[in-house]
């Protein structure tokens, strides 16, 4: 490890004090929750903007890039311990300590990445929270309506995501990523359900290879990177979950947590995405529950399933809103700071539900956040810090970290121009 001598005798996580750490089946557990979010059931769709071979090697070469750069993150800020003598950092943190201990050059970027990240991640795991809120109550809604009829009237998103708001209260309670862990496992357990009879509908009578495009049209690729991006990110849990654990250094490594889950998450998004579209092809609609006949109760229960794993997941996602915004004020209470926390943590929930109420069509404007976001978070800021961290250790043979780096770069504005771009389309499409 290329900045280990600078700490002799120093060991990080021998050091590290964490109230409730979390083992390494737990992190695993928190981790594809936060991969397995709701994004899979629009890789159908994904699919059909790249064809159906074209899909499968895509997927395997997005999910190894967004793998890659978590990947980087947790071993800059292993570096980054030991040089400076620290057990925990967040993703904010190691931005700026990489940057402040990296070349001349660097120095002046080091506080404007911290707040980058901070606004960011604040602003687009917000926004992931109202619009979990809005799905919960939109599955509910076509389950309620199917039952109602039609002459009962339209049942409104509005009052039914009104409804979860003391669910989501008491969610948002939860103490830390160890009690955490339990809620995130029923999630995994009712989306694994619900993946499991959507995969049930989808092998039932499937059309033949022959039936749909293995390569689509160029121009339809942009849309599909995307989608697969945005599904699979989950940079903004990465640190907070290394920091909660017993053993950090099994996070990293070829047999790690993050390689152990991010290959599993790969086959089920690969799996759904090729299945999906093969079944519905030019019909494959936003999200695949949408293409499941309402009228029958093996899809009633998938919607209801997947509704309660959006429910779960929320608490992850919430997670990283809370330790961004408790960490900016927790030293102004010092008389009674569990209660502060907890207030913060109410207002935090309600604040989102009320802006889902407020715009129930979220949806778009929180794809344009996360198009602009999770592409510089979770591709080109980790890039950056890899690169000033091994700026006085050198890049290896042939520099090939800086050559890697440059190509995860273009990758990471792609993402950024054709995500951004396909939002601003949808918000469009929204009001025209």
């Amino acid at each position: 490890e290329g900045g280990q001598g600078d700490g002799k005798g120093f060991d990080p996580f021998a050091e590290r004090k964490v109230d409730n750490p979390t083992t390494d089946c737990d992190t695993l557990t928190h981790l594809l929750k936060a991969s397995l979010g709701t994004g899979i059931l629009a890789m159908p769709i994904a699919f059909k903007n790249a064809g159906l071979l074209v899909g499968c090697f895509a997927t395997i070469l997005v999910a190894f890039v967004c793998t890659h750069c978590a990947y980087i993150l947790v071993k800059c800020a292993h570096m980054l311990y030991y040089k400076t003598r620290t057990t925990e950092m967040s993703f904010a943190d190691v931005a700026e300590t990489a940057f402040s201990a990296g070349p001349p050059w660097a120095k002046k970027f080091a506080k404007p990445s911290r707040y980058l990240i901070q606004v960011s991640l604040f602003a687009t795991y917000f926004g992931t929270c109202s619009v979990y809120a809005v799905i919960v109550a939109a599955n509910f809604k076509q389950i309620i309506e199917h039952y109602q009829g039609p002459e009962m009237g339209e049942y409104s998103i509005r009052l039914i995501t009104a409804y979860w708001l003391i669910p989501l209260i008491l969610l948002s309670w939860v103490p830390d990523l160890k009690y955490l862990a339990p809620v995130s496992m029923v999630a995994n357990i009712f989306m694994g359900t619900g993946l499991g009879i959507t995969f049930y509908y989808l092998v039932w009578d499937l059309p033949s290879l022959d039936s749909v495009p293995l390569v689509a049209p160029v121009e339809n690729f942009p849309q599909f990177f995307s989608i697969t991006v945005f599904a699979m990110e989950a940079i903004g849990v990465v640190m907070p979950l290394e920091n909660s654990m017993k053993t950090p250094q099994h996070f990293v490594g070829i047999c790690g947590v993050l390689n152990k889950g991010m290959s599993g998450v790969t086959l089920v998004y690969i799996f759904l995405g090729f299945l999906g579209y093969l079944k519905y092809q030019d019909a494959t609609l936003g999200s695949i529950t949408l293409n499941l006949p309402t009228e029958e109760i093996p899809a009633q229960v998938v919607k209801i399933l997947i509704a309660l794993a959006v429910f779960c997941t929320f608490g992850l996602q919430f997670y990283v809103c809370l330790d961004i915004g408790w960490n900016a004020i927790k030293d102004r209470f010092h008389k009674r700071p569990r209660l502060a926390n907890y207030i913060m943590r109410t207002v935090l929930v309600t604040g989102a539900v009320l802006l889902a109420v407020a715009v129930p069509t979220i949806e778009p404007f929180i794809g344009l956040i996360g198009a602009f976001c999770f592409s510089i978070l979770g591709l080109l800021i980790p890039v950056f810090i890899e690169t000033v961290t091994y700026w006085d250790v050198g890049f290896g043979p042939g520099n090939w970290v800086a050559l890697k780096n440059v190509i995860i770069t273009v990758i990471g504005l792609m993402a950024l121009i054709f995500g951004s771009r396909g939002a601003i389309m949808d918000i469009v499409a929204l009001y025209t």
